[in-house]
């Protein structure tokens, strides 16, 4: 597959950072973790070596953006990124997340914190994991965080910044009402939240429209339900979050894998995804593009494979507003 880099590139928001227009997200990569009660929150068994393979493939194909976070894997996709990047790290983006609190012996997540002072910790610690003197886009991991903590956070991030310990910040969160409580900050430059094809986020794509920040996409592929690789009434492993399912994840059912309906909608958009020689996966990555120019979606990965297929999306580019309004017309909206 040829380079694409410097074909795809979006700047994230008002910070000027350059970016490619597709970045990786890492929450697959740090294998099994695990709620205090047992609920599965990673997505199953993976294989280390592999996972780097991976990133560096994503690298050799102008991939520039990384998107972890502490917790994932309870610490082991930091690490894991950090050695995959190595010498390289100077050449890409990369963004992590702080606010959960987690033992990395029984790879548990324990609870949540969003004091200063857990925040600072915490950054010392994905600083030292990541093998780097600085973080390029630093996220609160709380989705519901109290807006009035979350703008003492937001301030202490620009103190960060002032350091010299973190380029920019964001806050990943559903709700643009907090989400415009970090945009107050000047170094505030994007929202992460959940964005796909068939769960599009209006308000949120407005707000980053209106103040200039990166749209970041989490969920781009709607946990795998846009690839064309899950079947109705197919269990997943035990250790995949999406074999017992959390309320804020739809589309999958415990004991019975991917809802039946989702994936018969998927199926009526096949034919506008996969033109122009796109797969599924790049057509739901084309249309995100297509929403705003200020998205950036971050698929997850979990081979060299998926990382050349989503990586390939780049140089196939958006959706055309045609393309976009047949979307529009087959889900009824």
């Amino acid at each position: 597959m040829e380079s694409i880099e410097h074909k795809a590139t979006r700047t994230l928001g008002r910070s000027g950072i350059q970016v490619s227009a597709l970045g990786f997200g890492c929450w697959a990569i740090g294998g099994e973790w695990w709620s205090p009660d047992g609920q599965p929150l990673g997505w199953g068994k993976v294989d280390d070596e592999e996972s780097v393979r991976a990133i560096r493939r994503a690298l050799d194909l102008g991939v520039t953006f990384f998107d972890t976070a502490d917790a994932y894997g309870t610490g082991h996709s930091e690490r894991l990124l950090g050695r995959a990047l190595g010498k390289r790290r100077d050449d890409v983006v990369i963004a992590t997340k702080w606010g959960n609190v987690f033992d990395e012996g029984t790879r548990t997540r324990v609870g949540q914190d969003d004091s200063p002072a857990h925040a600072r910790r915490a950054l010392t610690a994905s600083l030292e994991r990541l093998g780097t003197d600085h973080i390029d886009l630093y996220q609160l991991h709380i989705s519901d965080c109290d807006p009035e903590r979350a703008a003492q956070l937001r301030d202490l991030c620009e103190e960060f910044v002032r350091e010299g310990l973190v380029r920019a910040y964001a806050w990943s969160t559903d709700d643009p009402e907090r989400a415009a409580v970090f945009a107050e900050g000047p170094h505030c430059t994007a929202v992460q939240h959940a964005m796909n094809l068939m769960q599009d986020a209006p308000e949120l794509v407005a707000l980053c429209e209106e103040l200039n920040l990166a749209s970041i996409n989490r969920s781009p592929l709607a946990m795998g339900l846009l690839t064309g690789k899950h079947t109705a009434g197919t269990p997943l492993e035990a250790g995949d979050i999406r074999s017992a399912p959390p309320a804020w994840l739809p589309g999958f059912t415990e004991g019975t894998g991917a809802d039946a309906d989702w994936l018969r909608r998927v199926e009526s958009l096949r034919d506008i995804l996969t033109s122009e020689g796109r797969t599924l996966t790049q057509g739901a990555l084309a249309w995100l593009w297509a929403r705003s120019p200020l998205t950036v979606p971050i698929p997850g990965f979990r081979s060299v494979a998926q990382a050349e297929e989503n990586a390939g999306a780049l140089a196939k580019g958006p959706l055309t507003a045609e393309q976009m309004a047949e979307v529009e017309q087959a889900l009824g909206r």
